[in-house]
């Protein structure tokens, strides 16, 4: 009954509103796009980006897409509805985990601490696919963790392959990579010692591979390996280079755990100042896991630290790791076994203050847009905050309320009164995520994309070509419901829609800080401009 209860806590947390804004260029966008394209293509082996092959990402978040597509239709709800029903099952597992190992009360806390983390919720309510895959990444570790002490070695061993092999089939090798260094950074540590014999290890490696092939093995029969070949090659690079501009300092992502999985990451912080306390456990199962976690979290850390390309959710397989070990010392602290340290609650205080105010002050950015815009030098963001957004000061009151709760939240920790304190912070965290994605977001949407989305969904229906200038997007594919182009010059020449003999009107879009050549070319015809982006249509 409990996990029912808890299941449907989840779920009025994380589904409600998913359809609530446009899903957002690039990666919404992207994956959506291509479960919709099955949906048109009839083609479910392959993932598609405008009717041609996209070797980027594997299909299993795809297909879960394009299920709740066929269902509830092509919208924002079906593409985001997959992450909330894994959020879900996220914070269940927890609470299995937890009250397996050590106990119901611990289990409670640490599906109540996830879900008041800031990035770790807000994902279950994205569409984007690492919560998935850090789901059964997560899974793959925990039943090789558990094959050490546990009568059902085999069961195990094959449930981590399996996982495994979906966590490849969602993302990509970087599965293998991040388990693999997981593995051997723990065998060190661990004084080259593993609960799991070589046996297991061939067995998980064994369904993890069958697991894998049942589709990268099809894939190779129907077409070859060239599919296979470019699908490492983007890797590879991904590792290697800034893809697409994003890059960015070695402690990026510490900073984006810090801020993003506050208030988690808080006690993180107090648990490393009591590592040494925490050897003392009672079970071994719970020593051990501790372990596997933190190798888990400084290899993902630090391993994506190392790559070039930064992305925030690059580092999201860290929030499993990051939430198990917080939740261990908010439990700690509960059982009287560890103490917070004045600095730490300072600590606590500044970042949620910060963030409050932060949230609080975006209204005002909407309200005195006027002084603001002389100050800026970038055409497209000036652009975007022209955007009708209508802001009164009372919605100030959202972020500073939560600002108040986090001191209230402090105040109470000091005054030892560690439940209620824990409890104001991590519920009053979960409301003000709310209020955030349901309030907030659509507004920094209206200023970020809603002028191009809405130019986009303006050709719905009609048969013409849409594509945008100068910039990456995936939005014109999904908001204009395009159908595979039949003229054969659409795919074989880059430039055909600006230079060649068309069989249809065509319409462009770019944004106003790279309009200027475009509004002299004498093959476009300016019909509109807003917000920052620039529209044309080819003259005839």
């Amino acid at each position: 009954m409990k996990y029912f209860l808890i299941g449907l806590v989840a779920a009025l947390l994380f589904i409600p509103f998913l359809g609530a804004v446009h899903l957002f260029d690039w990666d919404e966008i992207n994956f959506a796009e291509a479960a919709r394209e099955m949906l048109v293509s009839h083609n479910y082996l392959q993932v598609q980006i405008d009717f041609h092959p996209f070797w980027e990402k594997p299909p299993v978040f795809i297909w879960m897409q394009a299920a709740c597509m066929a269902v509830f239709g092509v919208n924002e709800f079906a593409a985001r509805l997959p992450n909330a029903l894994v959020g879900i099952a996220t914070i269940v597992t927890f609470f299995a985990i937890g009250k397996k190992l050590v106990s119901e009360k611990f289990g409670m806390w640490w599906a109540l601490l996830y879900a008041g983390c800031w990035l770790p919720h807000f994902y279950f309510k994205s569409g984007i696919i690492d919560p998935t895959f850090n789901y059964f990444i997560f899974l793959a570790v925990y039943c090789v963790y558990r094959i050490g002490f546990s009568e059902k070695k085999i069961r195990l061993a094959v449930l981590a392959g399996v996982f495994l092999g979906l966590a490849v089939l969602t993302k990509g090798p970087v599965a293998i990579l991040v388990s693999g260094l997981t593995l051997a950074v723990y065998f060190v540590v661990n004084r080259f010692r593993l609960g799991a014999k070589i046996g297991h290890l061939l067995l998980v490696a064994l369904f993890a591979v069958i697991t894998t092939a049942s589709w990268f093995g099809v894939e190779i029969v129907r077409h070859g390996w060239w599919f296979v070949n470019q699908f490492v090659t983007y890797q590879v690079r991904l590792f290697q280079t800034e893809d697409a501009g994003h890059g960015g300092p070695f402690f990026y992502h510490w900073i984006i755990l810090l801020i993003g999985c506050f208030p988690a990451s808080i006690f993180l912080f107090s648990y490393l100042r009591a590592r040494q306390e925490n050897r003392q456990v009672e079970k071994a199962e719970v020593k051990d896991l501790v372990k596997w976690m933190w190798v888990l979290f400084w290899v993902v850390l630090i391993l994506f630290s190392i790559v070039k390309t930064k992305i925030v959710h690059y580092s999201s397989l860290c929030y499993f790791p990051l939430s198990f070990l917080a939740a261990y010392q908010v439990y700690r602290l509960l059982e009287g076994k560890a103490t917070l340290r004045k600095w730490q609650v300072a600590l606590l205080m500044l970042v949620g203050v910060v963030l409050g105010i932060a949230i609080g002050a975006l209204p005002l950015v909407g309200i005195y847009k006027a002084q603001l815009i002389p100050q800026i030098h970038d055409r497209f963001a000036v652009g975007n905050l022209q955007a009708d957004v209508p802001w009164s000061f009372a919605e100030c009151g959202y972020g500073l309320a939560y600002a108040v709760m986090v001191v209230v939240s402090c105040v109470l920790l000091l005054r030892k009164k560690v439940q209620p304190g824990l409890l104001c912070l991590f519920i009053s965290t979960i409301v003000a995520i709310q209020v955030t994605v349901v309030h907030f977001v659509p507004k920094v949407e209206a200023y970020s994309q809603r002028a191009a989305i809405e130019y986009f969904q303006s050709f719905i229906g009609k048969d013409v070509y849409v594509a945008p200038l100068d910039y990456k997007s995936y939005a014109h594919l999904f908001y204009t419901r395009k159908l595979p182009a039949t003229n054969p010059h659409y795919y074989a020449d880059p430039d055909w829609l600006l230079n060649g003999q068309l069989d249809k009107p065509a319409y462009f879009i770019c944004r106003v800080s790279n309009s200027d050549h475009w509004r002299t070319d004498p093959r476009l015809e300016l019909v509109g401009e807003k917000n920052g982006f620039v529209f044309f249509k080819r003259k005839q």
